[in-house]
């Protein structure tokens, strides 16, 4: 399920748990969809979800508003709605952080460039 510009679907969440946890690709499919569906009522109703170790998805009442019609630029009242928004966790930020910048050339030259600056420093305040 990992790769680069890829998008993971619901059968590829079903075939995951298929994979790792042993239930036939009915009762995985099963499984995937009960979980969507409880976290699609929940937030349905208001309430934040919250997965640990991964995120929240918080549901946000935006009040209305004034915007504009590119085309013509007449000003239109935006109603007002909820918008979700998820937040995720440090953990997550942490490991997408890690595995995005431990194959990039400019993590080292980065790295390289601030352990210079820390020896120059360094050496220049023994002499």
């Amino acid at each position: 399920m990992s790769g680069t510009g890829r998008t993971v679907t619901r059968v590829d969440l079903c075939e995951a748990v298929y994979q790792k946890v042993g239930l036939s690709r009915t009762e995985s499919s099963a499984f995937v969809e009960l979980v969507l569906k409880e976290i699609t009522d929940c937030l349905e109703k208001g309430e934040t979800v919250k997965l640990s170790s991964f995120g929240s998805f918080l549901v946000r009442q935006k009040g209305q508003r004034i915007g504009r019609n590119p085309k013509t630029g007449t000003e239109v009242p935006i109603s007002p709605r909820r918008v979700m928004v998820f937040k995720p966790s440090a953990i997550l930020k942490q490991r997408i952080n890690a595995n995005g910048a431990a194959g990039s050339p400019m993590s080292s030259s980065a790295n390289a460039t601030a352990d210079d600056k820390s020896e120059t420093a360094s050496g220049s305040a023994g002499t």
